[in-house]
């Protein structure tokens, strides 16, 4: 009897381990310029795919890890539902895998919450070559750590994710996007805090080129009755403005420069006005693009994020061979070690992907 693509997974992690090959872990390759460089011979759960199990009337949905993303939100949107983390696609090929080890929200993170607040469970396959289960359709902890969010965003370091369990929302009533003008960042920056602090159906606040959008989400009547409140003018094209955002398809992302991304407390002033910035996440979130050969300003805008008690990522088109992410302190470094002498003794699975060490 022919062996089903699980199997056939499980066969490959087992014959890597044996001869001590690296395995790059891969799906529809939409998020291939993230993290660190890739290493190690291609291992494709693009095949792994399909729903497994979908109930609507409870707002849980089971799917394999080759599934592509687009599938999973079609079939949400055919019953009126969606993904509450508002996954960036990048690509048509995108999957449910991709989007769960990458742990990239959109603009509604601030609001609705990061991905792993939506995994109920996961089924894993480890370095060891074992496949393991986590969580399932109601949230488990195991061993003191709640495994299956733990995997949430680790870019394949602890393991092939094979099924996912995601926790679905319904679809707003009505959606809105307002534009008002504010040439200064700090006031925008002053005014989207200010909206998050009051009971407004806020799914998301932007500022760029003296412009902030506020995208508000829910009921008719609720929608409505904010909008007068806030004041603006409609945004007869804020669907496109937030989907580009989101996909960075937006002209601002044209700039083929590296690109950071700064995470800093919402309400932190702006800092480093010398190039163009985008902030997204109500203040939360720092886009920031400048040329390599202009390292002092690079190495400006990290001094800045740290000062701001932050973390910066060099998103994309930069150089990977170095550390991607913002370094971590000697003790979490060593307890993500820890984790992964577990899961890949061997450190077969995307070595190198996070960080150096891992």
């Amino acid at each position: 009897m022919s062996m089903n693509i699980g199997e056939q997974l499980q066969q490959r992690v087992l014959a890597a381990r044996q001869s001590s090959t690296p395995l790059a872990i891969c799906g529809g390759n939409s998020k291939t310029f993230y993290g660190r460089e890739i290493i190690g011979q291609p291992i494709s759960v693009a095949q792994h795919s399909g729903v497994i199990d979908y109930h609507p009337t409870e707002l849980v949905i089971t799917a394999r890890a080759g599934t592509p993303l687009r599938e999973i939100m079609e079939l949400l949107g055919k019953n009126n539902q969606m993904l509450g983390f508002e996954p960036p696609l990048f690509s048509d090929s995108a999957t449910l895998g991709g989007a769960i080890a990458s742990g990239l929200s959109g603009p509604s993170r601030p609001f609705s919450g990061p991905v792993n607040h939506f995994v109920l469970g996961v089924k894993v396959l480890s370095g060891r070559g074992e496949v393991l289960r986590f969580g399932g359709q109601v949230i488990k902890n195991v061993a003191g750590f709640d495994v299956s969010r733990l995997l949430t965003g680790s870019l394949g370091c602890l393991g092939v994710l094979l099924e996912i369990s995601l926790k679905a929302v319904p679809k707003p009533a009505t959606e809105l996007t307002l534009v008002l003008r504010h040439a200064d960042a700090d006031a925008a920056i002053v005014f989207m805090n200010e909206l998050a602090s009051k009971p407004l159906p806020l799914s998301a606040a932007a500022w760029l080129d003296g412009e902030t959008r506020i995208r508000l989400s829910g009921s008719q009547v609720g929608v409505a009755t904010a909008a007068d409140n806030i004041g603006g003018e409609v945004d007869a094209d804020g669907a496109a403005f937030w989907a580009g955002i989101r996909e960075q398809t937006h002209e601002f992302f044209a700039d083929r420069s590296p690109l950071l991304r700064g995470s800093v407390a919402p309400a932190t002033k702006m800092f480093c006005r010398n190039k163009p910035q985008l902030i997204d996440w109500g203040g939360g979130l720092r886009w920031y693009s400048c040329a390599e050969r202009d390292s002092h300003h690079v190495r400006e805008f990290e001094d800045a994020v740290k000062s701001a008690q932050g973390h910066v990522t060099r998103f994309r088109n930069g150089d990977r061979t170095n550390e991607v992410f913002a370094p971590l302190p000697d003790m979490i470094l060593k307890l993500h070690q820890r984790l992964k002498t577990q899961f890949d003794p061997d450190g077969i699975l995307n070595p190198g992907r996070m960080y150096r060490a891992l």
